[in-house]
């Protein structure tokens, strides 16, 4: 039976998700798509070096690596407010590269040294995301807002740890006969490339395959620049945008739309995203995706108990996406399963209100 290395196979199964990406994506070749097709060449190398000995490789991998560490910022920076992939600001990102493509052209000794600056420095700026919360990144799903965090944190731990593995790998190499380096750095390679894959794929999940911009979802007003919150917001303003977003969701239903974002729920209101997320926390002491699943709770209440349709029909028709989300809210906001609510509220008198309420404050 012929034997394939796992470089390889890590490849190919990298390749088929990238695949997957480009038909999701329509054809088009975002970030994160681009950010797997990176790591699927990366793998293909490691696989030429160590298990093939294609010499060439060893030229080309550590160019590859500086790349690896931007296009993972670039992909998770474009998930927050405004943070689109511009030219403009893409372009910085290509620096790294460029000083490892030359160091590789005219004096390697360094490469180790920068690499792991590069990996340090784009592990430590994703970190730093990851500690403004879930809510920075604007640009998923709202009810998606944590398991884009979790793969943000995934990729900003792995850039860290890949810095230190390779520093301790250049040492081996350095004061040993590099037999251990080997090894670790196999490991290392193939751990990083296929979680990073996955998380990449996991982020990539979480934003709205597209993206409607009608005149429906635009403000009869115009909406203000994105500007630094003040250091200490009044609460009169915190309760006008409360009331805002209220009324959108009473009167609009906004919340019925599976792939709502919190940019998008900026643009309707016509208030930047980040004032949205510091008055929720603020006034309700929790983040914008448990607000607005609670009013797709309340929705559900009412269609559990005054309609016989089936569960997954109620889980759609009130905005939520997956039924693990929908009996995972459910039980936190009412305490109860919804099967469990369908069936007690039919026993009761009085039905409880099919409209959705103001989340109430804590």
């Amino acid at each position: 039976m012929p034997w394939i290395p796992l470089p390889f196979v890590v490849s190919l199964i990298l390749g088929l998700i990238l695949v997957r990406m480009v038909r999701r994506g329509e054809g088009q070749l975002g970030l994160f798509p681009l950010l797997v097709a990176t790591l699927a060449v990366q793998a293909v190398l490691s696989g030429l070096n160590w298990n093939v000995g294609w010499y060439p490789a060893r030229f080309i991998q550590p160019v590859v690596a500086a790349v690896l560490p931007a296009v993972s910022f670039a992909a998770f920076d474009q998930l927050r407010p405004n943070n689109g992939p511009k030219p403009t600001h893409l372009w910085p990102h290509l620096i790294p590269a460029s000083l490892v493509a030359c160091l590789v052209a005219l004096w390697r000794a360094p490469i180790d040294i920068v690499l792991f600056a590069i990996c340090l420095g784009y592990g430590f700026a994703l970190l730093r995301i990851a500690r403004q919360g879930s809510g920075t990144l604007a640009a998923v799903r709202i009810s998606d807002e944590w398991t884009a965090h979790k793969a943000l944190v995934a990729v900003a731990v792995l850039l860290v740890m890949t810095a230190f593995i390779d520093a301790t790998i250049s040492l081996d190499l350095l004061l040993g006969d590099g037999q251990q380096a080997r090894m670790m750095l196999a490991a290392a390679s193939v751990l990083w490339l296929a979680v990073a894959g996955y998380a990449a794929t996991v982020a990539d999940d979480t934003r709205p395959g597209t993206e409607f911009k009608t005149t429906e979802e635009r403000p009869p007003f115009a909406i203000p620049e994105p500007a630094p919150a003040p250091s200490s917001p009044s609460a009169e303003e915190d309760a006008a945008i409360i009331r805002r977003i209220d009324a959108l969701m009473r009167e609009q239903h906004l919340y019925r739309d599976p792939d709502l974002t919190l940019e998008r729920l900026a643009r309707r209101a016509g208030i930047p995203a980040r004032q949205i997320s510091g008055a929720m926390n603020r006034i309700h002491r929790r983040n914008v995706s448990q607000i607005v699943n609670e009013y797709r709770v309340s929705d559900a209440k009412g269609r559990l108990v005054e309609t016989r349709d089936p569960m997954t029909v109620v889980m759609l028709e009130s905005g939520f996406g997956t039924k693990s989300n929908f009996n995972r809210e459910f039980l936190r906001v009412t305490g109860m399963t919804p099967s469990a609510y369908r069936r007690v509220g039919r026993q009761t008198p009085a039905a409880p209100e099919a409209r959705p309420a103001a989340p109430a404050s804590r």
